[in-house]
């Protein structure tokens, strides 16, 4: 008789606070892993969205790496077309280049968000998705 061991479904890294501030639609969890300082200049956070939640439009002036941890999301740049990630996907934000994240309408979604060179990479708010822009995705 084999023994079945049950899966692991619990979270890596805390699921965090949800996000107070108004740059995303729908519920969002943040958890900062490690802030940058003067030795190594990497901030890491943990982003947690319930399902059709995602932020607004933004750019990273110094880029960002998401790894994705769980579910199935979207990320989409400016002027192409949606891309559908899912668990053990990395997406490379370029710098300068506008671009949104988020879940898919049926699935939560987390990534951990690597991000270098903290003093030239202040996130810039654009405007929020729109229903159109989301709805967009071609499966």
């Amino acid at each position: 008789m084999a023994i079945r061991i049950a899966a692991q479904t619990a979270p890596i890294f805390p699921k965090g606070e949800i996000a107070t501030v108004n740059n995303h639609t729908g519920t969002v969890w943040l958890t900062e892993l490690n802030k940058p300082d003067s030795t190594i200049d990497i901030a890491v956070a943990n982003a947690t969205f319930a399902p059709s939640a995602k932020l607004d439009w933004h750019i990273h002036p110094a880029g960002q790496i998401l790894m994705i941890t769980e579910g199935t999301g979207y990320y989409q740049e400016k002027g192409k077309p949606i891309q559908v990630v899912h668990k053990g996907d990395v997406i490379k934000c370029v710098p300068g280049i506008a671009h949104w994240h988020g879940a898919s309408p049926k699935s939560s979604f987390s990534y951990l968000a690597v991000s270098t060179n903290s003093a030239k990479n202040k996130t810039v708010w654009l405007q929020r998705v729109t229903d159109a822009e989301y709805n967009s995705v071609k499966n």
